[in-house]
């Protein structure tokens, strides 16, 4: 079968594929912050087998070409639009992105913001020795990105992130 048998069976899918594109970027952005690159085997065959268990549930029993094409094209749309509108409205970007989380401050190892936000020793170990930072005790600031990745500023780095009035703000409100 090549198409849906009614309007009704298309509206039907669309309205399922937008449910479950909703619910998945809900319980994704609940997961927390890692980057694609940052998976592990876990997180990829956590994403691999919810996309295959959720196929279903947007088609339904319709298995026809168009039913595809209407569940691909609904949550591209979605997706475009969810993009749009965080680009534009910064709650609503807080609240599907999250913000950045401080790990790090002045040379010392927030425990409970590593502990919130999943991030092993060694995952920070990891992060500062991609700056070129061989110790904690050398990192002013050290932020968990919503992107899910990490940066560090050194002491020497701070003066000019002072600078920067966005960081600034930052760096006020985190204290």
């Amino acid at each position: 079968m090549l198409f849906p048998a009614t309007v009704q069976a298309a509206l039907q899918i669309a309205l399922r594929t937008g449910v479950i594109y909703l619910v998945v970027l809900i319980g994704v952005r609940l997961s927390g912050k890692r980057e694609v690159g940052q998976m592990t085997p876990f997180d990829l065959t956590l994403l691999l087998l919810l996309s295959n268990s959720v196929q279903n549930a947007m088609t339904g029993p319709d298995t026809s070409l168009a039913g595809g094409i209407i569940a691909a094209t609904t949550l591209l749309v979605l997706n475009y639009g969810v993009g749009y509108f965080t680009g534009r409205d910064r709650k609503l970007r807080k609240f599907v992105e999250g913000e950045p989380a401080l790990l790090v401050r002045d040379g010392a190892i927030i425990q409970s913001h590593m502990d919130k936000e999943n991030v092993s020793p060694d995952e920070l170990q990891r992060a500062l020795r991609e700056h070129g930072i061989s110790s904690v005790s050398d990192v002013a600031l050290g932020v968990l990105e919503v992107d899910g990745s990490i940066s560090c500023l050194r002491y020497e780095d701070v003066k000019t992130a002072n600078s920067n009035p966005s960081h600034h703000r930052f760096l006020q409100k985190k204290q």
